[in-house]
Order: structure tokens, then sequence, then C-alpha cells
């Protein structure tokens, strides 16, 4: 795998998730190891819809948003080794499991979100995934979680 497959822009994210602003939660996707793990980044910012109501006066980035922003990592991740670029892919989630929240996210910090695939090979339909999301080296959130890959939205 050369440098370039181990690193996901913004540019290819969108040209692999079918999620678009104010949905889009993971900024880049670097480190990509294959299938195994991947690490993604979201700038978090006050500008973001969910500030508006969660919570005007303290805002913090709701718990389900970060466990969304780990989803959508590994789905890039897999995206990337199966080359799903321009494939018109879905995911959805199956289950989440062991989730547990242990600090606030703000506008201002970086949400790292290291994924580690538990279960899942290539032409598999249904993946399983750990994910531990932290902000400057704190932990943020970890949570098990599944998902079914859709190809051309039709159950791959």
């Amino acid at each position: 795998m050369s440098d370039v497959e181990r690193i996901a822009d913004i540019d290819l994210i969108k040209r692999i998730l079918p999620h678009r602003y104010p949905f889009l939660l993971v900024d880049k996707v670097v480190d990509i190891d294959g299938f195994n793990k991947a690490t993604g980044l979201k700038n978090i910012t006050f500008n973001e819809p969910q500030f508006q109501g969660h919570f005007p006066a303290t805002p913090i980035m709701p718990g389900i948003m970060i466990v969304e922003a780990m989803a959508q990592t590994a789905a890039v991740m897999v995206g990337v080794g199966l080359n799903l670029a321009d494939k018109d892919m879905l995911i959805y989630f199956m289950a989440i499991d062991n989730c547990k929240f242990r600090r606030k996210v703000t506008p201002g910090d970086q949400l790292i979100m290291n994924l580690n695939t538990l279960r899942g090979k290539p032409g598999g339909k249904v993946w399983k995934f750990y994910g531990e999301a932290s902000v400057d080296g704190e932990m943020a959130a970890q949570a098990e979680f599944s998902a079914m890959m859709d190809l051309n939205n039709t159950e791959v």
C-alpha cells in the first residue's frame, strides 16, 4: 500500500461516503493499515449546527455524533481498502455495544478516532469495529459497533 492509500483527505472521503454537511463528521483519515486499523480526525468548530441546541451556553458535541464520527472513519478505511470511491455505497449501523463516554468534546477540540476491525473481510457484508475517540490524549468515548456495507444501494 502506498503512502497515498494510507491517507484519505476530504475529497476522497466525500467520494467514499454518502454523507454531506452537516452530517459528514470526519475531516481526514490517516494511518490506514489495510482493513486492520485507521485514525480519523474531526476538528470541532462552534459554527456546527448541533451547538445551537446542545447546548447554546455550554456547547458539547452529542455522544452519538462522536460514535457516528468513529463509524464514518471505519467506513472510509474499508472504502479505501476496497477501492469504493465513486461506487455509491451506503453504510447502516447494525449494533452499538459497550459504548462509554468519558470526556466532553467542545468547540476548539480535535477529535482523534482510532479504529480497529474486529470482524470483516473483503466481500463481506457485515463488519465489526472497536473505536476510541480522544482529545489531547484523553479518552472521550469508546464503543464497539457493527455495520453493513450496501454497495449501489442494494444489500451486498
